[in-house]
């Protein structure tokens, strides 16, 4: 697709990202729909405590966009890890979507240096150092 197919490209992502917003704050309001009881056996489904579920929610579906990168860049296979570890997996997703280094973390990825620093902030750096040792054995 040219520059020509899309005539206003920026507008198309203002109107995608509003579109995002919009799409979130349903979700936030269906949430807070839910009595406590309800949300609570939700959390429990979902195998995480009631306030992380809260959390999670706030933060969006796409909280942990920076893992599957992360991952990518140290060489970890993604679909191996949900084939093999799918609970693994998605805990390091909850981890990600509640850190509050996200900005270190953008900022390492998009310069190249996550390979070399993520272990300074990442709370996934253990089990990240836990795969790599399993896969060296």
């Amino acid at each position: 697709m040219t520059a020509h197919d899309k005539p206003y490209p920026r507008v198309e992502l203002l109107i995608s990202t509003f579109a995002d917003w919009l799409k979130h704050r349903r979700e936030l309001i269906e949430m807070r729909r839910l009595d406590r009881t309800e949300f609570d056996r939700i959390a429990g489904d979902l195998r995480v405590s009631p306030g992380d579920l809260d959390e999670l929610v706030r933060h969006g579906p796409h909280a942990a966009d920076e893992l599957p990168q992360l991952l990518k860049v140290l060489g970890i296979d993604e679909g191996d890890l949900a084939d093999t570890q799918p609970l693994l997996l998605r805990d390091m997703e909850r981890v990600c979507a509640l850190c509050l280094h996200k900005p270190q973390c953008d900022h390492d990825l998009a310069a190249g240096t996550a390979a070399n620093r993520y272990s300074d902030y990442c709370l996934n750096a253990p089990t990240i150092e836990q795969l790599d040792q399993a896969k060296a054995s």
